[in-house]
């Protein structure tokens, strides 16, 4: 369940959570939500960790969503994407996983999250989830992420 607007951890000290599960994500009213537009939130240096060899894996993810009544609060997203960094769960989980707890917390009109992570055992794992087809008319600007491509 989402906090109350009042209890949001922006402006305190906040602890970077054990776990993705353990994280609160805050959310906030729309101040427009009678309009639709895609908000971005790109974390370029997203980790994890390898639940089978332990190792750390990177990637790249992008999250764009068309808000209804909710939008995330970024200091909340920021500690929540930071909990992954101790967390074992392949690329496809940890993807999947970030779009359904958003998806859920703010009943966003659409959607969208990829990720693209960086080689593991030399192939590049590109994941992508969402809600459904994107409002009609809407603008909606490429991920800006370019496909894998090794040095040479």
């Amino acid at each position: 369940m989402a906090q109350q607007h009042e209890s949001l951890q922006l402006g305190k000290p906040a602890s970077l959570p054990a776990s993705p599960e353990e994280a609160v994500l805050d959310r906030v009213p729309n101040p427009h939500p009678d309009t639709d537009y895609v908000a971005r939130f790109t974390c370029p240096e997203f980790t994890s960790i390898c639940p089978v060899t332990g190792q750390p894996d990177f990637g790249i993810v992008v999250i764009d969503y068309v808000p209804g009544e909710w939008l995330v609060e970024s200091k909340s997203l920021k500690l929540f994407m930071f909990s992954f960094r101790n967390h074992g769960a392949f690329h496809e989980d940890c993807t999947v996983y970030i779009g359904k707890r958003l998806s859920e917390l703010l009943g966003p009109r659409w959607m969208r999250v990829g990720g693209y992570w960086f080689p593991r055992g030399g192939i590049p794992i590109d994941v992508f989830w969402q809600t459904g087809a994107p409002p009609g008319g809407l603008f909606l600007p490429d991920q800006g992420v370019p496909p894998y491509r090794p040095r040479g």
